[in-house]
C-alpha cells in the first residue's frame, strides 16, 4: 500500500504511518522467530546442563551418569550434547526413591560390609 505525500502538511501523518508499518512488521517478525524458535530442539552442553538441572551436579557427577548411561546423550563431533525434550522426559520419568528406600539400602550396604569374626 502506497502512501502519497504531496505537502509538508502531510510528512507528520506519513512519518506515523511508517512508524506503525514498522512496529507492525517488527511485531510479525518476532512471532515468526519465536514460532521458529520453540519448534528447533534446543542442544544443551555440559555447563548448560548442569545448570539446567534441578540439582545442578558437578560436571564430574554428569559424566559418570553417561558412563553408566543412566542419562540420554549424544556426541557431536566427539563433545556431549544433551537435547532438552529428552531431559525433561528423563527427570519426568526418573524413579525417585523415598526415605524409606534409601534406608533399607543403606541397611543393606552396612550389612554387606560387615567383618564375621
Amino acid at each position: 500500500m502506497a502512501y502519497k505525500v504531496n505537502s509538508l502538511e502531510e510528512m507528520p501523518n506519513a512519518l506515523s504511518y511508517l512508524i506503525e508499518s514498522v512496529e507492525v512488521l517488527q511485531s510479525k517478525v518476532n512471532a515468526l522467530q519465536h514460532k521458529q524458535a520453540s519448534n528447533s530442539p534446543k542442544w544443551m552442553d555440559i555447563d548448560e546442563l548442569c545448570a539446567y538441572l534441578p540439582s545442578h551436579p558437578a560436571k564430574q557427577t554428569v559424566y559418570g551418569w553417561v558412563s553408566a548411561k543412566q542419562i540420554p546423550v549424544h556426541k557431536i563431533n566427539k563433545a556431549l550434547a544433551f537435547l532438552q525434550s529428552e531431559i525433561d522426559d528423563w527427570l519426568k520419568n526418573k524413579s525417585h526413591k523415598t526415605q524409606d528406600d534409601l534406608m533399607e539400602e543403606a541397611r543393606r550396604f552396612v550389612e554387606s560390609k560387615k567383618i564375621i569374626r
